[in-house]
């Protein structure tokens, strides 16, 4: 199928089929126009009828030449275009190459070179290469706006004097001066005032400045400039349109041929990076309303590159100028409320009727007015947003590089300039390569902050020459990349030191990199690579990929080290390979400790439900009270030693690693925090399993949640003799003190917790037929978890809806009740006291989570339904 093919095909002479009579009725066919599609392209309409006489008077073309490309751009486009939404016309990003093409070629020809410059759009779309224009740095993209922008800000600044432009800037900028000194008062009254209006109008206050506002200020600026300029009797040039008979088409080529084929390529690009990148703002617009997310979907690029092809060579044959996809008209399309591309069409046809039928009205617009319009358009290219994105991305040199490149020199050689100093700020980054060195305490610190490649080799050598053999050193790698030069310069100095007695330790913030124990011949190694080092010390960096996470606790039992039996070769405990024959160790995680202490107390017993793999609660140990197989088992220690003499070596390991890489990143903002106070605007009540990282899951920083954990994430409800003030109390603070906007109670998977109440309510029963006397026994444990009693109980209500994830239910009994929990707490949430007040004033909401650990999926439990849905959060719906 070809890419400009529309998605849905509308037969013109459909076929009478035959239907049974148990067949549904056919569905009228043709093309709907919804009331939203045509009130969005009167909008449109308005606004492109103004702006295309400006622009056309902007390039020196013809102005009947604005209105053919703008009802080309809506009716070609619109009906091919792989953005259904954009609407495409004369942009102002094509004035400057248009007005400095029809300087130097002449008119037919500027005609027939926007016919090339199509068919080569339709070219680069069937070689499906449109994704790869958006390569190009935004920081040129905006650069070349810029400089497109003053360049027209200049030029029509002499018009609003009331005098006549130059083609180049520098001459524009030299006789400005004498302008000023011959103005015309009538002509700069008329753009005053259009320059009034137009900023004025879209910030008319109160009810009825929104009604007002919904008639677009460039309409408002110009026919109030056009009423004032014919009532008081102005003199001035008008908007002259000749007969269309008299309207010059394209001709042949005339001129050099390279530089015919420079101008061509200068169109080409010009236009197709501006349509490319409107359409994927385009894309960011639609995705912020989720009703139109679904019935639009995303623009095809390449689908949008051949429309705006077949376009300009529509366009360029009817003596039009060059179309691209305007940000203006197409920000107004979405926003007045289009859902299909049928406003964009519509607007086209509406141009076109104005252009056969307004010509009257419109030859009394004053050119001072157009004038006035293209100036306030060409300022607003030069964005201070965007300088201060290019400023904080480091890429200020290349965007003023290509502004002043296309001001002084022109597009295509400014945006040649700009793609030069891309690649050359690109190589310098790259090469800019910071070696440290510094003794503290008798061990040597070397740091490379960088990539590390072949230019960086000598100054690597000459900093670790700096380290006396035979001492120890430390040599941190705080960079992505390593070359085989720099690795091998690094090998040797190893070798050099270890056969000198000293040690070397690697330290790396690489992803899937394992850091060793200082030794004389330590290195950096992948991982289960050969010759893995020693891993029994933590070396896992915070704030880096997590992959293969794995801090080996010393074996403290008969084990014959990190690589004797029950580890692999890395001190990493051995994947789970089935039932374990020896008695379970001391717990390793959240999950297997409550699994363990609820047996201890009598509330597991006799077989558990089997539990179907790859369910959620087949990630945590089984729930049995027999055997468990934790992923990491680990030698209890002897009494009276806590966790074993590893652990505060890994704990002074890992306070050492944070104060030396994490600490001077965090220290202002943590800094700034100690001064103002916390004013956190979540209170996030989750469980206390140690797999839910709450800011990672919640992309929140320092001071942004107010964060309660408790084994099961359980709101014990007010008013009890067994209540927990300490949920309570953070309840209240929360809400009262440091008002909270929301609350969150997350739930997540194979959760211990819900696993104990599921067993400790089948065996209820038993426990109670034995009465051994030692079930009776109440444990902290038990008693917690009676806070959960009431999810179990509604659970188990046939009378309530059944949580569930959108698309599926849950898995089985223990999701199920994960499910149910976050609900029934939430219940308990509303009653508190200060909860329930300000749910009453509006100032807090209430949400439910469910975290998926193996999946690492956040549902959010649907608001204001009563079926009690999980919904899927996905990348969408946070771009939205």
């Amino acid at each position: 199928m070809s890419a400009c093919t529309p998605t849905r095909h509308d037969d013109a002479n459909p076929k009478e089929h035959s239907h049974e009579p148990h067949s549904p009725p056919a569905r009228p066919r043709g093309p709907r126009l919804a009331g939203a599609d045509l009130s969005a392209s009167i909008a449109v309409f308005l606004i492109a009828l103004p702006l295309s006489l400006g622009i056309a008077l902007a390039t020196g073309a013809p102005l009947q030449a604005g209105l053919v490309a703008a009802a080309v751009g809506g009716v070609v486009v619109g009906r091919l275009g792989g953005a259904p939404l954009q609407v495409s016309g004369p942009a102002a990003g094509l004035t400057v190459v248009t007005a400095e093409l029809i300087q130097r070629y002449g008119w037919r020809t500027t005609c027939a070179i926007t016919v090339l410059a199509g068919l080569a759009q339709l070219g680069l779309g069937l070689l499906r290469v449109a994704r790869t224009a958006l390569a190009v740095s935004p920081a040129i993209v905006h650069g070349m706006l810029a400089g497109i922008g003053v360049t027209i800000a200049v030029a029509q600044l002499h018009i609003v004097l009331g005098g006549t432009p130059h083609s180049s800037v520098l001459l524009n900028l030299r006789d400005l001066p004498a302008q000023l000194a011959q103005v015309q008062t009538a002509a700069v009254a008329v753009s005053a005032l259009t320059l009034a209006l137009l900023l004025a109008w879209p910030r008319l206050p109160g009810r009825a400045g929104h009604l007002l506002r919904t008639v677009p200020a460039p309409l408002v600026a110009v026919t109030g400039a056009t009423a004032c300029a014919a009532l008081l009797g102005f003199s001035l040039p008008k908007v002259d349109l000749p007969s269309w008979s008299s309207h010059a088409l394209a001709g042949l080529p005339e001129g050099p041929v390279l530089g015919l084929i420079a101008a061509v390529l200068t169109i080409t690009l010009v236009c197709s990076v501006q349509s490319l990148l409107g359409a994927v703002a385009v894309d960011k617009l639609v995705a912020a309303r989720p009703e139109l997310s679904a019935r639009v979907g995303r623009a095809d690029l390449d689908r949008e590159l051949l429309g705006q092809g077949a376009a300009n060579v529509v366009s360029g044959a009817l003596g039009g100028l060059p179309i691209a996809g305007v940000a203006v008209r197409s920000t107004a399309n979405v926003n007045a409320g289009a859902v299909s591309r049928n406003s964009t069409m519509l607007h086209g046809v509406l141009v076109v009727i104005a252009a056969l039928l307004m010509v009257p009205v419109l030859e009394l617009i004053p050119l001072a007015s157009l004038a006035a319009l293209v100036m306030a358009v060409g300022i607003q290219m030069v964005s201070l947003h965007h300088i201060r994105t290019v400023t904080r991305h480091r890429e200020v040199l290349v965007y003023a590089v290509t502004t002043l490149g296309v001001v002084f020199l022109g597009v295509l050689q400014g945006v040649t300039l700009g793609i030069g100093m891309a690649v050359g700020v690109a190589l310098h980054r790259l090469t800019r390569t910071r070696i440290t060195h510094h003794d503290q305490e008798g061990v040597h610190h070397v740091r490379v902050r960088g990539q590390l490649t072949f230019l960086a080799v000598p100054r690597l050598s000459r900093t670790l020459h700096l380290v006396p053999q035979g001492a120890h050193a430390v040599v941190e790698l705080d960079g992505s990349f390593m070359d085989h030069a720099a690795y091998e310069s690094l090998q040797d100095w190893q070798s050099t030191q270890a056969a000198h007695g000293g040690t070397v330790e690697l330290v790396a913030r690489r992803t899937g990199v394992r850091i060793g124990e200082p030794t004389g011949a330590a290195g950096l190694h992948l991982d289960g690579g050969p010759g893995t080092p020693d891993t029994s010390g933590c070396r896992c960096h915070p704030w880096t990929p997590w992959r293969n996470h794995q801090c080996a606790i010393p074996e403290t039992g008969t084990s014959d080290g990190p690589t004797g039996p029950g580890t692999t070769g890395d001190g990493a405990a051995p994947e789970d390979t089935g039932p374990s024959t020896q008695p379970p160790t001391q717990p390793s995680t959240l999950t297997d400790g409550l699994t363990a202490l609820a047996a201890a107390a009598g509330t597991l017993t006799g077989p558990a439900t089997p539990v179907a793999p790859g369910s959620p609660a087949a990630e945590g140990p089984a729930t049995t009270g027999t055997t468990s197989t934790p992923t990491a088992t680990r030698t209890a220690a002897p009494a009276g030693t806590g966790n074993g003499p590893g652990t505060s070596h890994q704990l002074a390991r890992g306070i050492s690693a944070f104060q030396r890489n994490t600490a001077p990143l965090v220290r202002g903002e943590l800094a700034r925090l100690a001064r103002e106070g916390q004013q956190p605007s979540q209170l996030f009540l989750t469980c206390a399993d140690s797999r839910l990282v709450t800011s990672m899951i919640t992309s929140s920083g320092p001071g942004d949640l107010f964060v309660v954990r408790n084994v099961g994430n359980l709101v014990p409800p007010p008013g009890e003799e067994s209540g927990d003030d300490s949920v309570a109390a953070a309840i209240e603070y929360a809400v009262d003190v440091l008002r909270v906007r929301s609350i969150t109670v997350c739930g997540h998977s194979g959760c211990g917790a819900m696993q104990a109440l599921l067993a400790s309510d089948e065996g209820t029963a038993r426990n109670t037929a034995q009465d051994t006397g030692q079930d009776s026994v109440e444990t902290p444990l038990r008693r917690w978890l009676r806070h959960g009693g009431p999810s179990v109980a509604r659970m188990a209500d046939g009378s309530r809806p059944t949580a569930r994830l959108a698309g599926r239910a849950a898995a089985d009994a223990v999701e199920q009740l994960c499910l149910t929990n976050v609900i029934q707490q939430l219940e308990h949430l509303r009653a508190h006291d200060s909860v329930s007040r300000a749910l009453r004033a509006g100032e807090l909401e209430l949400h439910g989570m469910y975290f998926h650990v193996g999946e690492a999926q956040a549902y959010l439990l649907a608001e204001g339904g009563e079926d009690e849905v999980f919904d899927h959060v996905g990348v969408a719906d946070l771009s939205a």
